[in-house]
């Protein structure tokens, strides 16, 4: 009787799960994506690109002040430091910049997220978190486009894959979340990361690197459903090929790739972190909005975000790390 009530009891017991489990389907990447919402980046980025932060110059008190916010926001939201930094910190020494007026130390962020299936295969989504901090009147260069909306963006994207993972749907391969220092004065941070690197190069699926989202280009006006994509067939056709599906599929953005023209006079391919990733044979996709009135100016402020655009273009950078982390086989690099 005991051995057929545990059967009994067993049954039943699993019957009332397999239940369960069909009242909680499994969540799908779209409702990943749509958590990324501009009313939370707005909140980021308000203080991130706040005068309290003074800046953000590399080295600067304002820049410690930034890089504590996003290790208390990875801290917050249970995502673990990248093996090989020091509670989430990379550090770079003063000597690193070595010939810069006033070189002090600086420190790249970096979090991580572990692949199910194939964890030595890593995923790079960065930004820079540094600006060009205050002039000699005191006046605060906030960087809210230059790069605050990359790196609040980045917080959202990891949110969401957070979010996947406590639900039981990890990223096949890795994700590592890359807050890069030092952009502003020669694009220090992503070199130092390329030159010491947590994880080997050759184990590098992609880079996508995020320097400005948040606005519009004046030429752009009358269309301002797009964004810029540079750099996204140079190494791998097949990434640009995922970005345009999934961007098909789930954004429906104008994917512009002006930029990619060798002639264009801006050169703006080398002018950004994914430049360190790609002259290291890592296909890359750079997300721009293109310049403005307010480019490294004073007026570079978060009341002046197109928050819900801004949402828009986080969320497809979030899709195609997601169909890239997920797909059977890596990206070719041709």
């Amino acid at each position: 009787m005991k051995i057929l009530f545990i059967a009994i009891f067993s049954t039943l017991t699993f019957s009332c799960n397999s239940a369960q489990n069909t009242t909680n389907p499994k969540k799908k990447n779209v409702e990943y994506a749509n958590s990324i919402n501009a009313q939370d980046l707005k909140k980021h980025l308000y203080i991130y690109a706040g005068d309290e932060m003074e800046g953000r110059m590399t080295g600067s008190k304002g820049q410690k002040m930034a890089v504590e916010y996003i290790r208390n926001f990875y801290k917050k939201e249970g995502i673990a430091a990248a093996p090989g930094t020091t509670d989430y910190f990379q550090e770079v020494p003063q000597s690193y910049f070595a010939g810069k007026r006033e070189p002090r130390s600086s420190e790249n962020v970096v979090a991580f997220i572990k692949g199910s299936e194939k964890p030595e295969e890593i995923i790079v989504i960065s930004a820079h978190l540094d600006h060009v901090g205050m002039d000699k009147e005191g006046n605060v260069f906030n960087g809210a486009d230059d790069d605050g909306s990359g790196t609040v963006s980045i917080l959202e994207i990891a949110q969401a894959f957070q979010q996947a993972v406590k639900d039981g749907y990890p990223p096949k391969r890795s994700i590592l979340f890359l807050h890069v220092t030092g952009e502003e004065i020669g694009l220090y941070g992503s070199r130092y990361y390329t030159e010491n690197p947590l994880f080997p190069l050759e184990n590098t699926v992609c880079n996508l690197n995020i320097d400005m989202i948040g606005r519009i280009d004046p030429e752009k006006k009358e269309n301002p459903n797009y964004i810029y994509l540079i750099g996204s067939n140079k190494l791998s056709q097949e990434l640009q090929d995922i970005s345009s599906e999934v961007n098909e599929k789930y954004t429906q953005l104008e994917l512009d790739y002006k930029y990619d023209d060798p002639d264009d006079p801006n050169r703006f391919y080398y002018r950004s972190d994914h430049y360190n990733f790609a002259k290291n044979n890592v296909p890359i996709i750079f997300y721009f909005n293109g310049v403005h009135e307010d480019y490294h100016k004073i007026t570079d402020t978060p009341d002046k975000i197109e928050y819900d655009l801004m949402a828009k273009r986080a969320q497809l950078i979030f899709y195609t790390a997601w169909e890239v982390a997920n797909r059977e086989n890596r990206i070719v690099i041709d």
